[in-house]
């Protein structure tokens, strides 16, 4: 009994052990400041934030009602269903990136020759081009750009490493690829929002080491940047986080040890791997990047530490916050007064970088 006592003793200390110095990665406290650009600050949400609010309650309301074995395919058609455009104008146009599944989106007038890889969110498992064309039909107007939306390949069906090859090829394809057919760009953008937005980082760190043609800008909309769970936003705002806070509260009361082991047979990565949390990874030389979060949801120091780091790294990256948004309330453009304030943002952004 004794050598059992001291096996199983030395096991969990072996468990907490790698967890601690192999999984874990370095502490990045040193990078919660500055706050970044705080650009709508109010004390109390507006009735237009509160509607959404209860909407969303009302969706996992329903979720909670559905039986666990159907929840991921309800979840995946109510999101392909949300956000509909109903713009006759939007062009809408499948194509095959070599593999990948995706669709051209392009507003009236949009320049052909201009391109945008957009990476939809939706925790690595959930959503499509068609869940985020409200999205991708306004980044064709504002950046007067055809838009790349792509299908990348999801979790639990597919390895994590899986989408992000299907990101890798997707840029690599538009590079010399259009939607009237073969033919260099003469811009180059990534935008992403949530799990997006982390393939949208994952991804211009490695066209940076892999000496391709940089993109003039990239945009990450409240990016998860760190998969070891490490961010104090991820409990501080589990209140105040309207979509992510019912989604992940079970989550929070896992201790992060058995969270990190679990990131790591999940993801098939040590959880402090750059290619899923690009916060650890070489930040330097990066092309101009925005990252729009809010201030109460969970991913707001995820956001902030990456962009702190990448500024210290002498990366031109720029962080802007608003107060009380939901998690990618880009989304419910043009409902919020912030989500119409937030697309300008990022439509002089782009402007000045074309």
């Amino acid at each position: 009994m004794y050598e059992i006592i001291l096996s199983v003793l030395a096991l969990v200390a072996l468990v907490w052990v790698i967890g601690h110095f192999y999984l874990r990665g370095e502490d990045l406290s040193a990078f919660d400041l500055p706050a970044g650009e705080r650009r709508s600050i109010g004390t109390e949400p507006s009735e237009e934030i509160k509607a959404v609010a209860a909407s969303l309650g009302g969706i996992f309301d329903t979720v909670n009602q559905t039986p666990r074995r159907g929840r991921m395919a309800f979840l995946r058609d109510y999101l392909d269903n949300a956000f509909p455009v109903v713009d006759p104008a939007i062009q809408f146009n499948a194509v095959n990136v070599n593999g990948v599944p995706a669709e051209w989106v392009l507003a009236p007038n949009a320049d052909s020759s201009r391109r945008l890889l957009y990476i939809h969110g939706g925790a690595f498992a959930l959503g499509s081009p068609k869940s985020h064309r409200r999205l991708t039909a306004k980044f064709s107007e504002i950046a007067n750009a055809a838009v790349l939306a792509i299908d990348y390949r999801l979790m639990p069906e597919h390895p994590r490493q899986a989408g992000i090859e299907d990101c890798r090829t997707a840029y690599r394809w538009m590079l010399d690829n259009g939607p009237t057919g073969p033919g260099p760009a003469t811009a180059i953008f990534v935008a992403g929002d949530s799990a997006g937005g982390n393939l949208t980082l994952s991804l211009i760190a490695w066209v940076r080491d892999q000496g391709l043609r940089a993109p003039n800008a990239a945009v990450a909309l409240s990016p998860t940047t760190d998969s070891t769970f490490g961010s104090p936003s991820l409990r501080t705002n589990l209140g105040t986080d309207y979509m992510l806070g019912p989604m992940f509260k079970a989550l929070t009361r896992v201790p992060r040890i058995v969270l990190l082991w679990g990131a790591w047979l999940l993801n098939r990565h040590r959880p402090n791997h750059p290619a899923v949390s690009p916060v650890f990874g070489d930040l330097s030389g990066l092309p101009p990047l925005l990252v729009q979060a809010s201030e109460a949801e969970m991913l707001v120091d995820d956001c902030r530490r990456y962009v702190n780091k990448a500024v210290a790294a002498g990366s031109p990256v720029t962080l802007q916050t608003w107060s009380h948004m939901v998690h990618v309330w880009q989304i419910f453009y043009p409902e919020l007064e912030e989500g119409r304030e937030a697309i300008e943002e990022i439509r002089k952004f782009l402007q000045a970088r074309s």
